[in-house]
């Protein structure tokens, strides 16, 4: 008998519960790119051309193929034709940044640091999925453009490597003490009334003057794919050479001070959804999107304690030929479903799954969720309108099968972030300036020739 299936990630979903957050589906909500008028595409490197050497650094060649790759994918990933006059467009920049992965690239073999591809395939999901993407769309889509999927792999698995990096250097400084946090608790409340704002920003580094108007162009063309539809979140993680590129650029709700000068002042300007002009900064070009403003300490919102029981399946659904394995899942949560009477009752019966190494591993107890965070509009649907300690009907999706209980509701004040939340941006801007410093310290000792 065929298993009816929603069409969502019920794994990502509860894993942003247990978090306590769920990523903004701004991005997902943009109008789909346009599609460029027709034109002939690039004519594709040959493997003897594929082999140029367009710059060294440290005695590692950068390649005329690898820059074909990456400008491919870059063109890709922001609904650009791969067009002879557009891939010359990007070639500068990607040159640039290929030499400063390179050098973070050095930096994490000499410290012996791995990256677990499990690691890699995870974060590839969190970007389709913060950008409401289908999983394994971005696969599909670089198939189709010719691109090897090994040009995106080899960039986040630098990306997350360069993380781990800097947690080694910065050492001590990631531990963001209890004074760290009352004192910033304090500024936030002698702040109270003022405006705060939801930012996400593409970083484009400028390290020499020379450089400026090829990053100027480059940054050009960006925010015109992104003001014709393309996905921020998705352009910002192959773009954006801040340390939140991964998770779509999103810099989370900011006060002004806690921005540079001239992006505060067109961040005040700005309308929400709007995608800002060039924004010249301290190291190179900002390129920011609003996605919301509050008032700081003002912010009414619905809240709810929930319990939640998911059962992963060992392999993907298919939803007319199910396994046993994933009938029995099915099974399991119908019972859940219909026999779960109490919030208890969702505890005692998720250790037990757990037990029979059914379950996920997680507590059912993710913590207090805000409602209108929740990114998937059914999954909203059900925590709002399902009656208290009533156990849902069992949620099904590709990934496995869930049952969702409601403990209770209520509404608060979500206008001031929790102390995770402070000790989150706290770490996020150690992290972002470590990275800067270090980038600078190799570069500066860096032996780079640039033959392109």
């Amino acid at each position: 008998m065929p298993i009816r299936v929603r069409h969502f990630r019920l794994g990502q979903f509860l894993l942003g519960l247990a978090l306590g957050l769920a990523p903004l589906a701004a991005d997902a909500q943009q109008a789909a790119p346009a599609k460029p008028a027709a034109a002939a595409p690039a004519r594709r490197v040959t493997p003897a051309e594929g082999t140029t050497i367009l710059a060294t650094v440290n005695g590692d060649v950068i390649s005329l193929g690898d820059v074909d790759n990456r400008r491919r994918l870059l063109a890709l990933s922001a609904g650009l034709p791969t067009t002879p006059d557009v891939l010359d467009r990007l070639t500068p920049q990607v040159v640039r940044q290929l030499i400063d992965e390179r050098l973070r690239l050095q930096e994490i073999l000499r410290r012996k640091i791995v990256v677990p591809d499990q690691d890699i395939a995870a974060a590839i999901q969190e970007i389709e999925g913060r950008n409401g993407l289908p999983p394994g769309t971005l696969r599909r889509k670089l198939a189709g453009g010719g691109v090897d999927i090994r040009t995106m792999i080899d960039q986040i698995r630098v990306q997350l490597g360069w993380n781990k990096v800097l947690r080694e250097v910065l050492g001590a400084q990631i531990n963001i003490s209890d004074a760290d946090i009352k004192a910033q608790e304090a500024v936030l409340k002698a702040q109270v009334g003022h405006p705060e704002y939801r930012v996400a920003e593409i970083f484009v580094p400028v390290t020499d003057a020379a450089q400026a108007p090829d990053a100027q162009r480059f940054v050009d063309t960006v925010i015109g794919q992104l003001r014709a539809g393309a996905p921020f979140g998705v352009v910002a993680a192959q773009f954006s050479q801040s340390q939140n590129a991964l998770s779509g650029g999103d810099l989370g709700w900011v006060q002004g001070n806690q921005l540079d000068p001239e992006v505060f002042r067109v961040v005040q300007q700005m309308p929400v959804g709007a995608i800002s002009n060039p924004i010249r900064v301290a190291g190179g070009f900002s390129i920011i999107t609003l996605h919301a403003r509050r008032e700081l300490g003002n912010e009414p919102a619905q809240t709810a304690r929930v319990r939640q029981i998911f059962i992963p399946f060992p392999t993907k659904l298919n939803p007319a030929a199910p396994t046993d394995a994933q009938r029995r899942a099915v099974e399991e949560a119908r019972a859940i479903s219909a026999n779960a009477r109490s919030c208890e009752a969702m505890d005692t019966a998720n250790q037990a799954l757990t037990a029979k190494g059914m379950g996920s591993g997680k507590p059912a107890d993710p913590g207090e969720i805000r409602v209108d965070a929740i990114s998937v509009p059914a999954l909203r649907q059900v925590i709002t309108t399902l009656p208290l300690e009533k156990a849902s009907e069992p949620l099904i999706a590709e990934d496995g099968v869930a049952v969702v209980m409601v403990c209770s509701r209520e509404t608060s004040n979500m206008g001031l972030p929790s102390r995770q939340e402070i000790a989150s941006s706290l770490l996020n801007d150690r992290v972002e300036l470590g990275s800067r410093q270090l980038m600078r310290d190799l570069q500066r000792r860096a032996i780079i020739d640039r033959r392109a």
